[in-house]
């Protein structure tokens, strides 16, 4: 089952363009909504995260109090490393686990939509080709004030800090249009990555 992630920076529109991808059939796997999940219902993975960090860092209800672990993990460089190290490969099994379901189901191809793609070697043995979706600075620091109700002064750290260009994207969407633009391209792009992919195929056969 060939793979595509599509990743990109807060507020250039990725979940958009996966949004889109869903509407013509291609499955979307969205890992940080899965990572949430996966805390708060493998049991496992619990109980690795409170070695690291606690374990308060739970609530009595069993659910994982995310505010807490964020301060804590982001004021330790240390602990986050160490987190990230257990809750990365619960991940990634978890999307192997989920890509498995449509194996030999017709659909051309799957999507992981994640931001960290790039940046972490682990999740980059697991697909075929990237996607990386684009869109001027200053629209994804306005897109993402206004979707999370914040302040655009205080989105912008977060936003300028994901400014970098990467070379070894395979496709990329430049969104600075409309929604019909943006589904426009998206739908454009779909079947080149059909036709990219079916040719893969015959090249591997």
């Amino acid at each position: 089952m060939k793979t595509l992630a599509i990743t990109g920076g807060i507020g250039g529109g990725k979940s958009l363009v996966c949004s889109f991808f869903a509407e013509k059939g291609i499955p979307v796997y969205d890992s940080d909504s899965r990572t949430k999940d996966l805390y708060d219902t493998s049991a496992s993975l619990a109980a690795s995260v409170k070695a690291l960090a606690g374990e308060r860092i739970y609530r009595d209800d069993g659910t994982l109090d995310r505010r807490a672990l964020a301060e804590l993990a982001f004021s330790d460089g240390a602990i986050l490393e160490k987190l990230e190290k257990v809750v990365h490969p619960a991940v990634k099994q978890d999307f192997e686990q989920w890509k498995s379901r449509y194996e030999g189901s017709g659909v051309p191809f799957v999507i992981l939509e994640s931001a960290i793609i790039l940046d972490k070697p682990l999740f980059r043995g697991t697909v075929d080709k990237v996607l990386e979706v684009e869109a001027p600075v200053e629209v994804r620091i306005r897109r993402a004030a206004e979707r999370d109700g914040s302040d655009p002064e205080a989105v912008r750290s977060r936003v300028l800090a994901q400014t970098d260009r990467h070379a070894e994207v395979d496709y990329r969407i430049l969104n600075d249009g409309s929604v019909d633009d943006l589904r426009s391209a998206t739908y454009s792009l779909y079947e080149k990555i059909c036709r990219d992919f079916e040719d893969n195929k015959k090249t591997d056969n």
